[in-house]
C-alpha cells in the first residue's frame, strides 16, 4: 500500500487525509475509495478537467501523462507544472502529497445546491 497524504480542502476534506491506496490504482479512485468526493465529470474516462489535482510530492513516481491528458490539462483550473487528472494518474510505491485546487471548470456540481 502507498500512502497519501491530501492536503486540506476547504468543501472536500476540509482537515486534509492521509490515506492507503493499491499500487496500480488510479489517484481519483483512492480519494473517492476513500471518502474524498473529488469531481469526476466524465466518470474517469480523460475527457475533462474536474478531477484536476497538483502533486506536491512524488510527481516524478507517476506514470507519464500520455498526450490526451497533456492536452486536456492546458484548460484546467490552476494548472501547474506538476498537475495531472487523477482519473489518468496511477498511484506506484512512492508516497505522494496531493493537493485538490479550490476551483474547477465546471459550472454546475451534482448534489449541490
Amino acid at each position: 500500500m502507498t500512502q497519501l497524504i491530501v492536503l486540506p480542502h476547504p468543501e472536500l476534506c476540509p482537515e486534509g487525509s492521509v490515506i492507503e491506496a493499491t499500487a496500480g490504482t488510479s489517484v481519483c479512485d483512492a480519494l473517492l475509495e476513500n471518502g474524498i468526493e473529488i469531481e469526476h465529470a466524465c466518470e474517469k474516462s480523460c475527457a475533462c478537467t474536474t478531477c484536476h489535482v497538483v502533486v506536491r510530492e512524488g510527481f516524478a513516481s507517476l506514470n507519464p501523462a500520455e498526450e490526451l491528458e497533456e492536452d486536456l490539462l492546458d484548460k484546467a483550473w490552476g494548472l501547474e507544472p506538476n498537475s495531472r487528472l487523477s482519473c489518468q494518474a496511477l498511484v506506484g510505491a512512492t508516497p505522494l502529497v496531493i493537493e485538490i485546487p479550490k476551483y474547477t471548470i465546471n459550472m454546475v456540481k451534482e448534489g449541490k445546491r
